[in-house]
């Protein structure tokens, strides 16, 4: 009974909910190859409560868990809109949310009242019927597709804790609920949101793999509840006696919130941490067993997955006003026809001839006879409103979409890639794009960071050593690359089952044999996920380029000087260390610790190491031996677990930290001594010139590498660890620690090992991290160093962050006043680096006592275990940790351009798209990456924009443009504030001007007040760069681009953080790099590569909008031109409401005969070639006029179907006028002609003729006449009292029929075709003369091509008549001399052709800007 409640309740929410079209704000969402269902889940649900409780499936909490986990929806899923009862009411209930389908509706409803009937019932329902049923088809088969994938999901076998059996038991997917206990194995997907109760591995750690939620394939950690990594054991499902409260569901992939509330009543917080997600797969760990907190469609990914977008595009929605003016003119037409026969009728009242009385002698009046009309003139004009249209425009897109998709040059062989259309409906708004906004990392770059520079303690290291391998590898680096995929995948047999096989554990760890741990891995793991994730792993931030540093000579000496003998004053036996090795020890400690890199040692096994690592150092003193003694006692002491309760070291201050740190799970040591030595003074002299910069060398201790030893064997080797960052700036940080000998071991979450030269392993016992976030831009780890014994503070973030949180020197102490010269001078190093196009990142720390540490806790503690506002309580509690820092130094990164970016942005320019740069990177690294791209040009004029106010902000506006108006010396008029924010046009200046702005000037001018002075200012320039923007100021700025100024805009991106700008852009396109899927599956299209875009936007942009406009406009004028032949005919009827043509074939003309042409030429239509569209980026600039589609281009194609149909009508009656043939049979030559004009209307509109739109047009023209033919013979008495009974062929063999139709098609087309040629010889377009290029071009190469053969012919002759002179002895007439001359001929001709080629390719860009009005 509680099963069929549950469905009962699921399925009246889907009823309620699920129906609504989420519009705009859909994306399409795979959690996996196998499980991309790609359709629509379900909606968010409503939960009845605020937050959930989840009671433990078991028989001791039956009656709890029926009230709470019981009334959750269970683990099924199902993504199909129909079911086998409901399809055809729902579909059709679905299609008549479309106006135009209600339309037709009405008109059969209509043609059904006797008074105003026009044709056979069944007739009229016809043209309704078949684009229902062509939709209903297709989304039937759709549906379909997803039920089968749906079948397969439910049924996949997991393990669950059967209470009645007291064992894990295996059941299907569909059959889990909120409160099971799930185990897992390696390899293994997880089947529903769980918190992550116990693993195998000895630190409580679980290794998953999260590329089927947002494509990231490194491996990210996952870590026990707090209070379980302890455990000795698996968790017992029945000894579990807690109760979980979380967070009702949501689809926020990035958080999870709640508690795990024991029977003690202590609370424990959960976070992210703690949460496998549904569609994530176990690696590297054997087992796991956690508890279901969320199921089925109230899962994570399920809450995220929605089909793909649907938007409406620009050109829809103005197809859709004109279908509104065709509405119009309909209702001119049928009033014409109502008044028109009530004046008809009002002339012969008293004529019983044409005014029959009804059977009770009653006589209805001319005004009532008019009425009933006008509705039957409705009817009989219908298809003038296009029914087809709809259906062809989607089938016309899926068919741009399939030659987009096939492109070859969109293919990235390196990624293995192509272009991914995830929108089906906005093809078209490619070639009318206006504004592009694209991110800077990733998108324009590669985002492979190089590790360039570096700054500490005041001293720049410059790494010319290494800049000159970066500069070898500039030659080689794609062959290096070729080289490691070609090893990677003849290797991978080898890697794969290193990468994804299940480490063996230690023995005894469980109490059973490891083999019964592994179990069987599912089928859809091994499937789903073997094949690819070792390449992918070894791809990830791990190339040479990245991964191969070379250390500065300089800094490595001083490195050098670090040994065990410095630190011996920790006892207070030894003199201070210089303050510069310990600033040069702090930086390199934390570029390996302060982060989140997971660590992975091939074919190693994983053990726990103790709090103390010093027994791999060299000893060389006793002060060390007994330093090891003290330690080795505290890793005694620190043995019982947490969960206990007994602490070794109450009393002191580490008692309560050791209690509630999240992180830690080991009593913490307790603490020694601070270190009370004091910084030498650092040398005034200024040290910039980094070349020139010389230091003594206090000590010549050289470095002590790979002379350490674990104490469980010795560790694997610093080249063979794989590092897992889930950011390339982590990864370039590490490799760039590893070069100088400071190698990150292993990483745990209690404790991070480091490898640090002649120190020897350096194990940091991790007692918190915060993690690097939008808001506070910087991240930071909470360690206990294991020489001070000090809990220290290691922070790395943005550098206009972390200068704001140093200490401030206010007591003037000689270390404070040293801390504030390192700071300048630092600040001068960044400021270079920024300049030189580096990405810049300061590191710093703090020391804080254990008194301060527990009283920071306790309020965190507070915040982590809180579910209301915990986002806002963890960033003030960050706050309270972060401040008062130490400037350590700053590093430099590389982000290097990608292939083909200056090139695109330079051709995106001159197609008149301007193009804003949005980053969160500083102003001088964005202003340098816009230069190297050529968004800027050198000789730009280019204006910062940077206030403290909102004040100074309009000010500086206004002054800027002040400045722009007298440099461009224009008008009054032209200058001053418009409404509605228009765009300007591109100001006639002798120079461009770009504009700078940075991020807390973006929050001004985004203002209310200031939007209209800011969009002004932004109008006069060409370029717009955006530094230290948020992601929601990204959005916003697109947002109010796209809003006030009423313009197409585009948005890049390839990272999370541009989700929401691609989201609120018309047209948001993701590039797959390096920073997961996120962009991508939140974007309409998505590319492998930047570069890609010029061709996307100029090439099939252009055909797209230029295909669909001129389909669509063929439409209206097919439609109009054939109704009103029906039309003129009321004027000699009475206007009675009577068709000269038989309703068969009224009703195939325009579903039949006429409707694949048009089809066929928006799928194939050319007008120019794409290697002109590419060389001429101007030939953009018509579709962001929408020169294709304009209102006066539409009522222009009206009028012309008004005369077209005149002459159709008119031709055939005066021809046939005083004639005794019948109704039928002068419909015949009517229905004909008006064929063959359509048709060859067609043929003079297309640019490209190929085989198939003739093929297409002749077997459109042939099926016309068989059907005729057929019809009039089969037909005898289809429609009494007249009949279409051998019209045909008695037309066929009178040649006054023939002469009709040529006379007919021939004057109605003759405007049409004297337009076109008088538009091409007089005033060609830009695109027409683009396109006489081309073919002028390609007919002198041609020529060339067949001058060259005839000149080798020539010269081969030449040569076998002089070898025939030779032999006979006679001489040749100065053959030399004319192959020479002939030589040279060829040789003028080549050098002329190209010159003319060159001439005319960069001549024709200024002519076409000079013929139209230039756009902006």
């Amino acid at each position: 009974m509680t099963e069929l409640l549950q469905w009962a309740r699921h399925h009246w929410r889907r009823l309620i909910n699920g129906g609504r079209t989420q519009g705009e704000d859909e994306r399409s969402y795979n959690y996996s190859s196998l499980l991309a269902c790609g359709g629509k889940s379900s909606q968010t649900p409503r939960p009845a409560g605020k937050h959930r409780v989840v009671i433990p499936h078991l028989q001791c909490f039956k009656d709890e868990y029926e009230r709470f986990s019981g009334t959750y929806v269970n683990n099924r899923i199902r993504t199909t809109k129909y079911t086998l009862l409901n399809f055809v009411p729902r579909n059709l209930f679905e299609q008549f949310h479309r106006a135009a389908n209600l339309y037709f509706l009405f008109l059969v409803v209509l043609n059904w009242v006797p008074l105003v009937e026009a044709f056979q019932k069944e007739i009229t329902m016809l043209p309704l019927v078949v684009v229902l049923t062509i939709i209903a088809i297709k989304d039937g088969l759709e549906d379909y597709r997803k039920y089968k994938i749906d079948k397969q999901i439910n049924n996949l076998i997991t393990k669950v804790y059967s209470r009645k059996e007291k064992k894990y038991i295996d059941c299907c997917w569909k059959n889990v609920t909120v409160g099971d206990f799930i185990r897992l194995s390696c390899n293994e997907i997880i089947p529903a949101d769980m918190v992550l109760l116990f693993s195998t591995d000895p630190d409580g750690i679980c290794h998953i793999e999260t590329s089927g939620l947002d494509g990231e394939s490194n491996l990210k950690q996952r870590q026990v509840v707090r209070g379980c990594a302890e455990q000795d054991s698996e968790v017992d499902p029945e000894k579990f006696s807690s109760r979980i409260e979380c967070e009702s569901p949501n689809n926020d992939l990035s958080r999870f919130r709640g508690f795990l509330e024991h029977s003690n009543k202590e609370r424990v917080g959960l976070s992210k941490e703690n949460l496998l997600l549904r569609g994530c797969t176990i690696r590297n760990t054997e087992a796991v067993v956690g508890i279901v907190v969320y199921a089925g469609h109230e899962t994570k990914a399920m809450l995220n997955n929605s089909g793909p977008r649907y938007k409406r595009s620009k050109l829809e929605r103005r197809a859709n006003t004109d279908v509104l003016w065709c509405v119009l003119l309909l209702m001119v037409m049928c009033l014409t026809g109502a008044l028109g026969h009530g004046i008809w009728l009002s002339r012969y009242e008293n004529m019983l001839f044409f005014n029959i009385p009804d059977p009770d002698g009653r006589v209805v009046s001319p005004v009532l006879t008019g009425f009933y009309v006008f509705w039957t003139m409705i009817i009989l004009l219908q298809v003038l409103i296009p029914i087809s249209l709809y259906v062809s425009i989607e089938i016309v897109k899926l068919g741009q979409i399939y030659f987009i998709q096939s492109d070859v040059d969109f293919y990235n062989e390196k990624m293995d890639s192509t272009i991914q259309c995830r929108a089906l409906n906005i093809t078209e708004d490619l070639g009318q794009i206006q504004y592009l906004f694209s991110d800077k990392t990733g998108t324009l770059t590669e985002n492979k960071m190089v590790f360039r520079r570096c700054s500490v303690a005041g001293f720049d290291y410059c790494h010319e050593e290494n800049t000159k391998r970066l500069e070898s590898y500039q030659d080689t680096v794609s062959e290096d690359e070729e080289c490691i995929d070609t090893l990677s995948g003849s290797s991978s047999n080898v890697a794969r089952p290193r990468a994804q096989g299940c480490r063996t554990p230690h023995s005894g760890f469980l109490g059973k044999p490891s083999a019964r741990l592994c179990g069987s891995t599912s089928a859809v793991g091994n499937g789903e996920g073997s094949g690819d994730v070792s390449h992918s792993r070894q791809a990830a931030f791990s190339s040479p380029i990245e991964t191969d540093v070379v250390p500065d000579t300089r800094l490595l000496d001083k490195f050098s000087q670090i040994t065990p003998q410095l630190f011996t004053r920790l006892d207070g036996t030894s003199q201070s260390s210089p303050p510069e090795t310990l600033y040069i020890m702090d930086f390199f400690i934390a570029l390996a610790i302060c982060n989140t890199v997971v660590v992975s040692a091939p074919n190693q096994p994983r053990q726990k190491i103790g709090l103390s690592s010093l027994g791999g150092m060299p000893i060389k003193s006793l002060e060390e031996i007994k330093n090891i003694f003290q330690k080795l006692s505290v890793r005694r002491s620190s043995s019982p677990s947490l969960a206990s309760g007994k602490d070794s070291t109450s009393g002191t201050p580490c008692a309560f930290v050791s209690r509630i740190s999240f992180f830690s799970r080991t009593k913490l040591s307790p603490p020694t001594e601070d270190e009370s030595s004091q910084m030498d003074e650092i040398p005034q002299a200024s040290n910039s010139a980094c070349c020139t910069e010389t230091e003594a060398q206090t000590s010549d201790v050289g470095l002590s590498v790979g002379s350490a030893e674990a104490p469980n064997g010795p560790p694997p080797l610093a080249s063979n660890l794989c590092y897992e960052a889930e950011s390339p700036d982590e990864a370039a940080l590490v490799y760039a620690a590893r070069a100088y000998h400071c190698t990150l071991q292993s990483r745990t979450p209690e404790q991070v090992m480091v490898d640090f030269a002649a120190l020897g392993s350096l194990t940091f016992q991790l007692l918190h991290i915060l993690p690097f976030d939008s808001v506070r831009k910087r991240m930071s780890v909470v360690v206990r160093h294991p020489l001070s014994k000090q809990v220290v503070v290691y922070t790395k973030g943005a550098d206009s962050v972390i200068m704001e949180l140093l200490s401030v020197a206010s007591s003037g102490t000689h270390p404070e006043e040293q801390q504030m010269i390192i700071r300048e001078r630092t600040q001068r190093h960044l400021d270079e680096y920024a300049k030189r196009g580096l990405r810049t990142l300061c590191v710093a720390k703090k020391v804080m006592s254990d008194t301060e540490y527990a009283e920071w806790l306790r309020n965190h503690f507070l915040a982590e275990t809180s579910i209301d506002n915990r986002e806002e309580l963890l960033v003030e509690s960050a706050m309270r940790l972060e401040n008062k820092l130490t400037l350590l130094g700053a590093t430099g990164i590389e982000d290097r351009l990608q292939e083909g970016v200056p090139e695109s942005i330079e051709a995106l320019h001159k197609a008149g798209i301007k193009i804003w740069m949005l980053t969160g990177d500083k102003q001088e690294t964005a202003v340098n990456i816009a230069y190297a791209c050529r968004l800027l040009d050198p000789d730009d004029k280019l204006f910062v924009l940077n206030a403290q106010s909102k004040d100074a902000c309009g000010m500086l506006m206004s002054a800027i443009l002040e400045e722009l108006q007298k440099r461009t010396q224009v008008s009054l008029e032209l200058t001053s504030p418009r409404k509605n924010f228009p765009q300007l046009p591109d100001p006639p200046c002798p120079g461009r001007a770009g504009l700078v702005i940075t991020g807390k000037t973006l929050e001004f001018a985004l203002q209310e007040s200031l939007q209209s002075q800011f969009l002004e200012l932004t109008a006069w320039c060409q370029a717009v760069i955006c530094c230290r923007a948020t992601p929601l100021q990204k959005s916003e700025v697109v947002k109010l681009v796209r809003n006030h100024l009423h313009v197409m805009t585009l948005a890049i991106g390839d990272g999370a953080n541009d989700v929401s700008m691609i989201q609120v852009a018309d047209i948001g396109i993701g590039v797959s790099g390096q920073e997961g899927m996120q962009a991508v599956m939140a974007s309409d299209f998505a590319i492998s590569q930047f570069r890609h875009l010029s061709r996307l936007l100029l090439v099939h942009g252009h055909w797209c909008y230029t295909r669909l406009s001129n389909m669509i406009l063929y439409f209206f004028y097919k439609n109009v031109a054939y109704v009103n032949l029906l039309f003129w005919y009321q004027f000699f009827c009475g206007f009675s409401g009577t068709s000269m043509t038989d309703y068969w074939v009224l009703i195939f003309f325009n579903l039949l005969f006429t409707s694949v042409p048009p089809i066929i030429y928006g799928v194939l239509e050319k007008d120019v070639s794409a290697d002109t569209l590419l060389q001429l980026p101007e030939l953009y600039r018509s579709g962001q006029r929408s020169e294709e589609y304009l209102p006066l281009t539409f009522w222009i194609t009206l009028l012309d179907a008004f005369y077209q149909s005149l002459v159709c009508f008119f031709v055939p009656y005066f021809t046939y006028q005083g004639s005794d043939i019948d109704i039928f049979t002068f419909g015949n030559p009517l229905n004909t002609a008006a064929l063959f004009i359509i048709l060859l209307h067609l043929v003079i509109e297309s640019k490209s003729l190929t085989w198939i739109h003739m093929l297409v047009i002749v077997g459109s023209i042939l099926s016309y006449f068989f059907f005729a033919l057929a019809f009039g013979a089969l037909c005898v008495t289809c429609n009494p009292p007249s009949n279409p009974y051998g019209i045909m062929q008695k037309h066929m063999l009178d040649p006054v029929f023939y002469l009709v139709c040529v006379l007919t098609t021939f004057v109605a087309l003759l405007p049409r075709f004297v337009y076109r040629v008088l538009q091409g010889s007089l005033f060609p377009s830009p695109i027409l003369r683009a396109k006489y290029l081309t073919d002028y071009l390609r007919g002198r190469a041609e020529a060339l091509k067949r001058w060259r053969g005839i000149a080798k012919v020539n010269h081969v002759a030449s040569k076998y008549a002089s070898q025939s002179a030779a032999k006979s002895g006679r001489p040749t007439p100065d053959s030399s001399a004319n192959l020479a001359m002939k030589s040279a001929t060829v040789c003028t001709v080549e050098q002329s052709t190209s010159e003319t080629v060159l001439d005319l390719g960069y001549s024709e860009p200024g002519s076409s800007k000079m013929t139209g009005p230039s756009a902006s």
